[in-house]
């Protein structure tokens, strides 16, 4: 069994616990995103909202909705790429400091150790340990002096794929209506109905990966969602007229 598959079982971690970042930005993204489409439709009509064209708030969200994903699926792939190209330059350095200026690296160690709660004499011991294993102490230092994470674990391509996918899934929910039927209030309104459900299930997904309080986690995603709406519809009816 690799290190990974260890990891995995020992700390029970899911797919949908490590991939959770990517799924909540890219649904929330996405179900806000095509929502803004027709609210901005609806509020645009607000005097006539069945006089919205059904046709052009599918082509329109469609058109948003896969450009964004691709846009935000990218942009992930993009930012885990740069973060370890980062990583690993800052680690280089940290390897070249080691070795020609093991004494400095050494104290900065101790220290690291002190400021974190062991003691003088056990923090000399651990920093002379460690002084004779430069990849650890290196690994140490990126941690801790840094703030930075071994980011090698994570897959640029599949947490850009999964943001995609993410996006795709929740951000279609809002446009199902007008798949169904023809543009009426009531298309709209389920539409409505169906952003919400969206983002409780985006809200549901939140707490069964972490756990936290259900409330908190599908009450949070529902307001954030809710403004946004808000927001789409509001500029759609001042714009409208």
């Amino acid at each position: 069994m690799d290190w990974q598959s260890h990891r995995r079982e020992a700390h029970a971690l899911t797919q949908l616990q490590e991939y959770l970042k990517q799924i909540v930005y890219g649904g929330n993204d996405g179900i806000v995103t095509t929502f803004a489409i027709v609210a901005g439709f609806a509020g645009a009509q607000a005097d006539g909202v069945a006089q919205i064209g059904g046709l052009a708030v599918l082509v329109f969200g469609l058109a948003n909705l896969f450009a964004d994903a691709v846009s935000m699926g990218l942009g992930e792939f993009l930012s885990l790429r740069s973060q370890h190209d980062l990583y690993r330059s800052r680690r280089a350095s940290e390897m070249i400091e080691i070795i020609e200026d093991p004494e400095q690296e050494r104290t900065e160690i101790f220290e690291i150790l002190r400021q974190r709660g062991v003691p003088a004499g056990e923090a000399d011991t651990l920093a002379d340990i460690l002084s004779r294993h430069p990849e650890i102490m290196a690994d140490m230092m990126m941690t801790y002096e840094f703030g930075m994470l071994d980011p090698d674990e994570d897959s640029p391509a599949l947490s850009g794929l999964m943001t995609f996918s993410s996006f795709i899934v929740f951000g279609a929910v809002p446009l199902i209506p007008y798949f169904l039927q023809d543009p009426t209030p009531r298309t709209f309104w389920l539409s409505v109905g169906s952003t919400f459900a969206a983002l409780v299930a985006l809200g549901l997904l939140r707490w069964s990966a972490t756990a936290e309080r259900m409330l908190r986690t599908v009450g949070e995603t529902v307001l954030v969602g809710t403004v946004c709406a808000i927001v789409a519809y509001a500029v759609g009816a001042i714009v409208g007229g």
